[in-house]
């Protein structure tokens, strides 16, 4: 068993929603990323993606594009994940996943980059812009490697497709609460929302089911956990550090107070 998975069967054993953190790796300065990784783990986090910057990401709303793109103007590359995560092992077992884009792991080579992200304590990957029926390669390589690899579905995936993303997906499949880019709201489509994660729950059986996209609070988490095992946070994290870091003139230590404060404010009680 995973360390991802390990995590998540003791936090569904618990009776616990399992909560996971995105942040863009070298933002807000690369310096920064590796104290903010530790107030996330201290704020409760259950596990932590981690982005690796790209010029083009074509899933993600403004506040993420701006931390890639900050990311990549302050000189941050994708070794510097395996880096990030190898300072952030010597203090806590928390699994991390690496989320980005395919075409970086291409040009890096795909056998090269399983082994060099296992090797640095990574325990998955998230790639939203690889086809699962192209998958072929980088599954094999991940599972060489043990690490696990998270597929996505959304509210417009079909029924056959859901239970093919299931049989393809280790560690837990993720649910795109809505057909946007991340950061979108929920209210006005939380009906339909619920409805979709209500059959999707039916058809995964092989992982534990996850929702992201457009979570911005603890209630957002409590409702859309009615019928999931877990929520990812990634823009409104997001957003605070921006905030924090260009918007106050806080000392360090006080802004990730604040970043840890934030984290465990977005936990639901069960």
């Amino acid at each position: 068993m995973s360390r991802l998975s390990a995590v998540l069967d003791a936090t569904r054993a618990s009776g616990q929603k399992a909560m996971g953190l995105f942040v863009t790796n070298g933002f807000p300065t690369p310096q920064d990323t590796p104290g903010i990784l530790r107030e996330l783990d201290r704020g409760g986090a259950d596990f932590i993606e981690l982005g690796m910057p790209f010029s083009d990401p074509l899933a993600e709303g403004l506040p993420i594009q701006r931390s890639s793109a900050r990311a990549l103007a302050a000189g941050t590359t994708m070794k510097d994940a395996f880096e990030t995560v190898v300072s952030f092992r010597a203090s806590s077992p928390t699994p991390v996943l690496l989320m980005g884009y395919i075409n970086p792991i291409l040009q890096y080579g795909v056998s090269r980059f399983c082994r060099d992200a296992q090797q640095s304590g990574i325990d998955g990957l998230i790639i939203p812009d690889l086809p699962p029926q192209e998958a072929a390669p980088l599954t094999e390589a991940c599972r060489k490697a043990g690490l696990d690899l998270v597929f996505l579905v959304a509210p417009n995936s079909s029924d056959e497709r859901v239970e093919f993303i299931d049989s393809l997906s280790t560690g837990f499949v993720y649910a795109v609460s809505v057909t946007g880019l991340t950061g979108s709201g929920l209210d006005r489509r939380m009906a339909s929302i619920e409805e979709y994660l209500r059959r999707t729950r039916r058809l995964v059986r092989n992982n534990p089911l996850l929702v992201g996209f457009g979570i911005k609070t603890r209630q957002d988490a409590q409702r859309l956990c009615r019928h999931t095992d877990g929520f990812i946070v990634g823009s409104s994290l997001v957003r605070e550090i921006e905030h924090l870091w260009d918007e106050t003139t806080l000392p360090s230590a006080q802004r990730l107070e604040r970043i840890r404060q934030f984290a465990y404010s977005l936990k639901p009680d069960t």
